[in-house]
């Protein structure tokens, strides 16, 4: 089931650019072979990190086909398809081609601020115009709009509560079916408390993943499966390991590993996602360090900032 093989350590892929700011296809499947190289678990594709408002849909099309193509069912593919038109989000849904994704992640709906009975309704719509497996995602930092924890957790149960409830067969199976395929959050309302909330009352069959680098280690800790993650771009194999470890409750090593990244998490989004990784892959020598309008590269403070701390941490590519 695809929902067990959504733990551990994701990668929320970037978008490389040449410098005349065209997709740097080369430089992507050399990302991509460099995570499927370095125990990456699973991609998401085109969510905010690969700067996707930027993109064109013949873009999309074409990094879409050739992930897929380049990963050929080694790793599951998580993509991103979200929005503030619930409407457009449906018809996405129901007429594209989605042959080698393994799930969805659509993020809560941003700029509109809607309500949390339209954020749940927004997802109501969404689960009933696929099969495929979903995975909600919370950033409000970004959307302008928090999923409070008690609208998560009702998407979460809506399937476990209702089949109990004394109604006619046929309106119990409609209702039923509201949110079957909604299996996980990715989490990056950045408070501790909601997402332990969460955690804590959620039922069995629905996962929550971090949505922030830095606090992956506290969040596996109160029961999170894993991360999508941006500083896994650039060091894969190191952050996957730390994962892995606090998974398997080897805290102290794991805890090791977080505090060696501890300076490059406050880098890596001081400037901007993904301006900070970006930046990391370029001293790394993998990709050139351009991004489109309106993101910018980091600062030249932070930049030498990232590359001293590299050269200390003795990380080669």
């Amino acid at each position: 089931m695809i929902q067990t093989r959504l733990k551990g350590m994701g990668v929320a892929l970037i978008t490389p650019f040449k410098e005349d700011e065209s997709v740097d296809y080369d430089a992507l499947m050399r990302l991509v072979d460099y995570q499927l190289q370095n125990n990456t678990d699973f991609l998401c594709v085109l969510g905010t990190t690969a700067e996707t408002p930027t993109l064109t849909e013949e873009e999309k099309k074409k990094i879409k086909k050739m992930v897929i193509e380049r990963v050929n069912g080694r790793i599951p593919i998580l993509l991103g398809v979200g929005g503030n038109n619930t409407r457009a989000i449906v018809e996405t849904l129901k007429n594209d081609d989605f042959t080698g994704v393994d799930a969805i992640l659509s993020v809560v709906p941003y700029y509109n601020k809607p309500s949390q009975e339209g954020i749940y309704q927004h997802y109501k719509a969404i689960s009933e115009a696929t099969d495929l497996p979903i995975v909600l995602y919370n950033v409000p930092g970004r959307t302008g709009v928090n999923m409070k924890a008690e609208t998560t957790l009702r998407i979460a149960r809506d399937f476990k509560n209702v089949i109990a409830v004394n109604m006619k067969a046929e309106t119990t199976l409609r209702i039923a079916r509201d949110f079957k395929n909604v299996i996980a959050i990715k989490e990056a309302s950045g408070d501790i408390s909601q997402m332990d909330d969460i955690i804590k009352n959620k039922p069995a069959n629905f996962d929550v993943i971090s949505g922030d680098d830095g606090i992956t280690f506290p969040l596996i800790t109160l029961g999170a499966v894993g991360i999508i993650s941006v500083i896994g771009n650039a060091f894969p194999r190191e952050f996957s390991r730390m994962v892995r470890l606090a998974l398997q409750g080897d805290y102290a090593n794991a805890l090791t590993i977080h505090h060696k990244f501890a300076e490059l998490f406050k880098l890596l989004f001081v400037d901007g996602n993904p301006a900070g990784v970006k930046a990391m892959l370029n001293v790394m020598g993998m990709i050139e360090n351009k991004l489109r309008l309106p993101l910018v590269p980091t600062r030249i403070t932070t930049f030498e900032a990232m590359r001293k701390i590299l050269d200390e941490l003795n990380i080669k590519c």
